[in-house]
């Protein structure tokens, strides 16, 4: 697909979703989506100025740009709100109007130029989800969902598989950044989760795509032993939205103020997935680092 072609999919699928969910705030989210997409593509297989945040944690001058050109669209409409991104905005989380965002979730693959990556924007109200926008601009996908409005994948209806085991699951997850304890018991519950001979499992290296994909029924399962509430907060509202299940691993309601384990299924197999990931993180928890 040639540059044009993208951009053609990417403004044809924004144009869709805007007229599926027909929610004013959800319309700002997707202009805001489409500012910072648009930047991404803009420097995407270029060579960028990089900063090195931690092992494999960057930050490039095409974060900094998508995350302005979202922020900027947001607060042109609602210059009032709180907002938190992943890299310079850190408003209260307890603010009534909140918008988290992911200027661009997947910047390890972005800088090895690979198309899997997202703009991701959250917005919510007293601490509850109202608006979800994740879009890729490298291949046009947008996922979008409202409260009481949906979910949808390119103007499609999404909802969750219908699988009832996890002998019938396609697992996704996330490693975080630590190369220590919290790597190891990843493996370990992957390797738990093969012996329950589920189908298979992906690491795609983008937490914001895995939700929306769960909440597409593209996936069944995604597990991470940390990520912030910019990788999950428009994610949640989609799959909510898409009748699946979103918690920590042990169970419990998301944080939207600090890191925290994600598990999230099609609702079916979330009893399941807490039985193997619930324990492992438990222990996790007992670590200094966690």
């Amino acid at each position: 697909m040639d540059a044009f072609s993208v951009l053609d999919a990417f403004r044809w699928n924004k144009d869709r979703s805007r007229e599926r969910l027909a929610h004013p705030v959800a319309e700002v989210a997707i202009e805001a989506a489409w500012a910072g997409g648009l930047e991404l593509l803009r420097f995407f297989r270029k060579e960028l100025r990089v900063q090195t945040k931690g092992v494999a944690n960057f930050v490039s001058e095409a974060d900094l740009a998508a995350e302005s050109a979202v922020v900027s669209a947001i607060r042109s409409r609602f210059p009032d709100h709180a907002v938190i991104s992943e890299e310079t905005h850190s408003d209260r989380a307890d603010s009534e109007h909140l918008w988290i965002i992911d200027p661009l979730d997947g910047t390890n693959n972005y800088l090895h130029g690979m198309p899997h990556f997202a703009v991701s924007i959250g917005y919510y109200e007293r601490g509850v989800g109202k608006v979800g926008v994740i879009c890729n601009p490298a291949v046009g996908d947008w996922f979008v969902g409202a409260e009481g409005k949906g979910a949808w994948a390119n103007g499609e209806r999404s909802r969750v598989s219908s699988a009832k085991g996890l002998s019938d699951a396609m697992v996704s997850c996330g490693f975080y950044y630590d190369r220590g304890k919290m790597m190891q018991t990843t493996l370990d519950t992957l390797a738990e989760l093969f012996r329950s001979d589920i189908h298979g499992m992906r690491r795609c290296g983008a937490a914001a795509l895995d939700l929306a994909y769960l909440s597409c029924g593209w996936f069944d399962v995604f597990f991470e032993y940390r990520l912030s509430p910019w990788d999950y907060a428009a994610g949640g509202v989609l799959l909510r939205e898409a009748g699946g299940t979103l918690t920590d691993c042990s169970g419990a309601e998301l944080p939207l103020g600090r890191h925290s384990s994600v598990c999230a299924t099609n609702g079916q197999l979330h009893d399941s997935m807490l039985g193997v990931v619930g324990p492992r993180w438990q222990q996790l928890r007992s670590e200094p680092r966690v």
